[in-house]
C-alpha cells in the first residue's frame, strides 16, 4: 500500500487548474478579437450589395433599354417589265452584287425583232413625211391660178398626217428599244441576293418577282420601348446595340420615334361602329412604341442580317444638348 505525497498532489492539481484556465480563457480572447473583422466584412458586403443594387435598378428601370428589338433592312424585289423565258442567270443565292451588275436575262429574240420592225416602219414614215412636206412647200410657191386653194389645203393636211405618223413610228421604235433593254435585269442597289428560287428556263411574267436583293446600305434597328421610357429618349441620342450571338456592341443613334401604333378599340365592326373591349383590368400594361435606331458603326466580324434579335440601350444626353 502506497502513501501519496500531498505536495505532489497539490502540484498536479495546480497544473490541471492552469491548463483548464488557459483552455477557457484563450477562446474568449480570440472571440473578443473576431467581432470587429466580422463587422467590417458585413459592412463591406452590405455596401457592395447596395451599390450593385443601385446600378441594376438604374440599368433595368432608370435607363431606357429594351430586349425587344429587331434588325431591319429594305428588300428590293425585282419584277420583270417584259415577259419571256429566262435564258441566263448570272448570280447565286446569297451572292453580293453591286449597283448595275447583270442579274438575269430574258430571251431577247422577240424584242430584237420588234425593234428591227420598228426601225423599218420609222424609216418608211420618215420618207413619206419628208415627201409630203416637200410637195406642200412646192404647192405654196404656186399662184392661186396654178394651184387651187383646195389642192393646197389637201397637200398641207397630208404633210401634217405623215408628220404625225412619223412621230408615232418614232415612239414605237423607242418603246421597242426600251423593251429590249428590259430583257436584261440589273441590280439597282448594292446588296445580297436572297432566297433565289428562279432557274434558267422559268417563264418570267410582268410584275411577278423573280429575284430579291437585301439593300446593304439600308440596315437599321427597330427598338420597341415601353411608353414609360419615351420621356428619356430624344433624337440623335447615342445607342448601344447588342446582337444575339455577338459579344461586340454595334453603335447607333436614335433616328426617330413612331407617332402612332394600332389601337385595338379603334377598329370598326361591319356597321362602322367602334369595337370596344368591355373588359378593363386594374393592371395596365405599358404599350410598346417603335423607335428607329440608325446604325453608325459595325465592329469587324459582326454580320448584320435582317430579322436578327437585338438588345438596345439608349444613353440620354443632358437636357441642354438634347434635340427635341
Amino acid at each position: 500500500m502506497s502513501v501519496s505525497d500531498p505536495t505532489a498532489d497539490a502540484d498536479v492539481r495546480g497544473e490541471v487548474a492552469l491548463s483548464e484556465s488557459v483552455s477557457l480563457t484563450s477562446p474568449r480572447k480570440f472571440a473578443a478579437q473576431r467581432p470587429p473583422l466580422r463587422l467590417l466584412f458585413t459592412l463591406a458586403s452590405t455596401l457592395l450589395a447596395g451599390v450593385l443594387g443601385w446600378m441594376m435598378w438604374d440599368s433595368y428601370v432608370g435607363a431606357p433599354w429594351t430586349r425587344d428589338a429587331t434588325v431591319r433592312a429594305y428588300v428590293v424585289t425585282m419584277a420583270p417589265e417584259v415577259t419571256g423565258r429566262i435564258v441566263t442567270i448570272n448570280v447565286a443565292d446569297n451572292q453580293f452584287v453591286r449597283r448595275g451588275d447583270l442579274l438575269l436575262v430574258i430571251d431577247p429574240t422577240d424584242y430584237r425583232n420588234s425593234l428591227n420592225s420598228a426601225d423599218a416602219a420609222l424609216e418608211q414614215t420618215q420618207t413619206a413625211a419628208l415627201d409630203a412636206q416637200r410637195q406642200a412647200e412646192r404647192r405654196r410657191k404656186l399662184t392661186d391660178l396654178a394651184e387651187p386653194i383646195e389642192d393646197l389645203q389637201s397637200h398641207e393636211a397630208k404633210a401634217a398626217v405623215t408628220q404625225a405618223q412619223y412621230r408615232q413610228a418614232l415612239a414605237n421604235r423607242d418603246q421597242a428599244r426600251a423593251n429590249l433593254d428590259r430583257t436584261e435585269i440589273r441590280s439597282p442597289v448594292n446588296g445580297w441576293v436572297t432566297n433565289l428560287l428562279t432557274q434558267v428556263g422559268d417563264y418570267a411574267s410582268v410584275g411577278r418577282n423573280v429575284i430579291s436583293i437585301v439593300d446593304a446600305d439600308s440596315f437599321w434597328v427597330d427598338a420597341y420601348f415601353e411608353e414609360t421610357k419615351l420621356a428619356s429618349i430624344h433624337e440623335q441620342d447615342p445607342a448601344a446595340i447588342k446582337l444575339m450571338g455577338y459579344s461586340q456592341l454595334v453603335s447607333g443613334e436614335v433616328g426617330g420615334v413612331a407617332h402612332g401604333i394600332t389601337v385595338a378599340n379603334a377598329q370598326p365592326d361591319q356597321t362602322g361602329l367602334a369595337n370596344v373591349n368591355p373588359i378593363f383590368t386594374w393592371v395596365r400594361l405599358a404599350q410598346r412604341i417603335p423607335v428607329r435606331i440608325r446604325i453608325t458603326a459595325v465592329p469587324d466580324g459582326v454580320r448584320l442580317v435582317a430579322g436578327q434579335t437585338a438588345t438596345v440601350q439608349v444613353e440620354p444626353r443632358p437636357e441642354g444638348s438634347a434635340h427635341r
